[in-house]
């Protein structure tokens, strides 16, 4: 598998997405090197890629040690509150903010402002993590006394369903969402970032105005 070949592949989609819905810029692309080794990740590096994400604490700071400084760690994962002090001070972004709980632990062991998404569940599957959507503003309001954590943005992750009318509704609706709370004009929550879209939906993701789409399998592969 070439890295190479598989992003400028990606890129052209992404590319024909935008186009299609109208939007001028295309979303970040972050390779998810959870299942691949430290030389395939130097190899993403080497084909362009700037964006890592990382789902396992200690996975995430081996691939943080092995790539060059201007490398940008995304921790996309479920993260328990005990691992909190392992690794928030490393992380560029955090994807999954979805408990108040959370919120307290990394404002205690946070050095520093963190840029974090809240992870929605937006079509409500019992085995997803994340809030719903009609609890985003409360969740975003209690998030207000946390002065280390920053809402970026919002993310989500859609069923793994072939219904494509589906999963762009359930995009779209996060995307409205995302630039409700933007309105708001919140300093602690600018919410300018939308995180959504894996390797079998990015282009829908794309249309939807995703600003940040997080592709493993189909840029990187799958080794370990």
């Amino acid at each position: 598998m070439n890295v190479q070949q598989n992003y400028d592949k990606i890129k052209t989609e992404l590319d024909t997405s935008i186009k299609k819905a109208g939007i001028s810029t295309q979303p970040n692309v972050i390779a998810v090197t959870k299942y691949v080794t430290i030389d395939r990740a130097n190899e993403a590096y080497d084909a362009g890629l700037r964006h890592f994400g990382e789902n396992r604490v200690e996975g995430f700071l081996a691939k943080q040690n092995a790539l060059p400084d201007d490398a940008v760690f995304h921790f996309i994962g479920t993260l328990q509150t005990r691992k909190v002090k392992e690794v928030i001070n490393q992380v560029d972004y955090f994807h999954a903010l979805d408990r108040l709980k959370l919120a307290k632990e990394i404002q205690k062991r946070a050095e520093h402002k963190v840029k974090c998404f809240v992870q929605v569940n937006v079509s409500e599957e019992e085995s997803k993590q994340g809030i719903t959507i009609n609890e985003i503003n409360d969740f975003i309001e209690a998030i207000k006394e946390y002065d280390n954590i920053e809402v970026v943005g919002l993310m989500t992750m859609a069923p793994l369903t072939g219904d494509v009318d589906y999963i762009r509704q359930l995009f779209n609706t996060l995307k409205e969402k995302q630039s409700e709370i933007q309105a708001l004009n919140l300093s602690y929550a600018p919410c300018t970032e939308l995180s959504m879209g894996m390797s079998n939906d990015y282009q829908l993701a794309a249309e939807a105005g995703a600003s940040f789409v997080r592709i493993g399998t189909k840029l990187v592969g799958k080794e370990e």
